[in-house]
């Protein structure tokens, strides 16, 4: 870790929040404990997650997606673990490329863990995503909680999702730590949980534990894997139809715009903001973990 001061910003997608850190050479060497003791609200800067900002060609794991996009989101949930995607942190990864006048509105690519993403910035502060293709596994998903139990639709989206239609969103419980759901063996590396209610047509709320971070106000892949898992339960499938599919999805801290095309691309608009920005003391951080 650098001996200098380390900048740093805050940001949030529907208040889905991160700490964003700025590192265009990837010359920090940002441990998962250090993640995590930055991301805790009480003991540092607080997020649901951090975005590490690092130009593809100065990171490893992005070195073959250099010729695609410059900028490599180097996402970490607030546990400090790595996570292949995250929809509202990449809104707010190019808000943030935007606001340091590192690219100029309009369509960009940002390499992820799940792949290359492209991403329209709209100068209203609006970002549109194309989030990829979901998957759609087979096996099949029960979540169990406080004696209620419902099926799940197990949606990929470069990073897994169960997906419960419930009757009432308060049958999610606390949601601070992983609800039950079986078996096990379908979800080996964790998952994101969605519990879903109807707001009318096309229109669905949902509420969601996050791996790594527990219930967040929202979360923009869950978002899209909820439209989709919503589109099917309903009998619309675009690569059938034709015709694109749109839902607004409502999470505790706004709405989000979804919508499936006839070739399967999932695309998710929605706003993104920077609310502050400074340096920190990495002697801080040193002493935290020590």
């Amino acid at each position: 870790m650098t001996t200098q001061r380390i900048a740093f910003l805050k940001g949030h997608g529907t208040e889905n929040d991160f700490v964003i850190v700025p590192d265009p050479d990837g010359r920090l060497d940002l441990s998962a404990a250090a993640v995590a003791r930055i991301c805790d609200r009480r003991a540092g800067l607080g997020g649901d997650g951090l975005l590490h900002v690092v130009r593809s060609a100065a990171h490893p794991e992005a070195r073959d997606q250099a010729g695609e996009a410059e900028w490599f989101m180097d996402y970490r949930n607030g546990d400090g673990s790595l996570a292949e995607m995250c929809g509202n942190g990449v809104r707010v990864f190019a808000h943030y490329l935007l606001h340091a006048g590192l690219v100029e509105a309009g369509d960009l690519a940002i390499a992820t863990r799940a792949g290359v993403r492209r991403v329209h910035l709209d100068k209203t502060g609006d970002v549109t995503v194309s989030m990829g293709r979901a998957q759609l596994p087979e096996e099949s998903v029960t979540v169990t909680l406080d004696g209620r139990s419902w099926p799940a639709r197990n949606v990929n989206m470069g990073n897994p999702h169960a997906v419960a239609f419930v009757e009432d969103l308060a049958h999610a419980g606390e949601l601070r730590t992983v609800p039950p759901f079986s078996p096990a063996a379908v979800y080996p590396d964790g998952v994101n949980i969605e519990f879903v209610v109807d707001r009318g047509p096309r229109h669905v709320a949902m509420r969601v534990h996050e791996r790594g971070s527990g219930e967040t106000r929202s979360c923009g892949t869950g978002a899209c894997a909820v439209a989709v898992a919503a589109a099917r339960r309903d009998g619309a499938d675009p690569a059938v139809t034709g015709l694109p599919v749109t839902y607004t999805v409502d999470v505790l801290g706004g709405s989000l715009s979804i919508t499936e095309l006839p070739d399967g691309t999932v695309e998710m608009t929605g706003p993104a903001v920077i609310v502050a920005e400074g340096t920190f003391d990495p002697a801080w951080l040193t002493t935290a973990l020590s």
